[in-house]
């Protein structure tokens, strides 16, 4: 019998039900655009919103801003905001995100080569 503490598998309540610890993080990177914006960003040292929208032109602004403001809910994104006119926001990868980043590539590589 595994210990719902240890960190080999999901967790699971008395009742049988399991969680999994990859679910917030799947439900974040499996939505539209969201593993392209990782590697966009991560592309870059950082990146204003106009220029993540030129490397997404099939992408609405509508979602491309719902997905950075998922992604730096889940710490994955950094905004910076610079008081300037017109005003300045600037995104990057936080820690967690470039780790992110680093662990997608090899899945992006294999699926490209398919």
């Amino acid at each position: 019998m595994r210990d719902s503490t240890t960190r080999q598998g999901p967790t699971c309540d008395v009742d049988g039900t399991c969680y999994c610890p990859l679910t917030g993080v799947i439900d974040t990177l499996s939505k539209k655009y969201a593993m392209q914006l990782v590697s966009i960003i991560g592309a870059h040292d950082s990146l204003r919103f106009g220029e993540i929208e030129e490397h997404l032109p099939g992408a609405s602004t509508s979602t491309i801003s719902t997905r950075l403001d998922e992604f730096e809910a889940a710490g994955l994104v950094s905004r910076t905001q610079y008081d300037e006119i017109p005003p300045r926001v600037e995104y990057a990868l936080t820690r967690d995100g470039d780790e992110v980043r680093t662990r997608l590539e090899p899945l992006l590589e294999w699926a490209t080569d398919r």
